[in-house]
């Protein structure tokens, strides 16, 4: 009877050391890598015209949201190929970005996809959702 005391003393004792050293090992700063290896932690998402993963802050063109009835306002972001025939947008209520493809207009620089309107007039830029003004620089 004295063997089975030590044992499952001995057993409790195993067990309650590998449940603390599994607490004292959190997971590191920074290991938090989506599928492309891109960190969020560090501000980073991945851009499907860079093929890379970028920081939306450090973008040159950012879009402020318009006719904001929240408390804060957002910002979304955009990244354009380097021969400009497309755009690629990142909103603040999606996860991923989309892209848009640059149609021809007399009057401005317009890039479409679905509903989605992104068009450049002289150095402005203005995000149309269903005709609708949703962010403009």
């Amino acid at each position: 009877m004295k063997n089975v005391k030590q044992f499952i003393t001995a057993m409790a004792l195993v067990m309650f050391a590998s449940g603390v050293s599994a607490q004292l090992s959190p997971k590191g700063a920074g290991s938090d890598k989506d599928k492309h290896g891109c960190k969020g932690s560090a501000g980073y998402t991945f851009s499907v015209l860079k093929n890379d993963c970028v920081r939306l802050f450090e973008q040159k063109i950012q879009l402020k949201e318009v006719d904001n009835k929240k408390s804060y306002t957002s910002n979304a972001a955009v990244i354009l190929s380097e021969d400009a025939k497309k755009a690629e947008i990142f909103l603040p209520s999606s996860d991923g970005s989309l892209v848009l493809d640059k149609v021809a207009s007399k009057k401005a620089v317009t890039y479409k996809k679905g509903q989605y309107t992104l068009t450049k007039n002289k150095n402005a830029y203005t995000l149309k959702l269903a005709n609708k003004v949703v962010f403009k620089s």
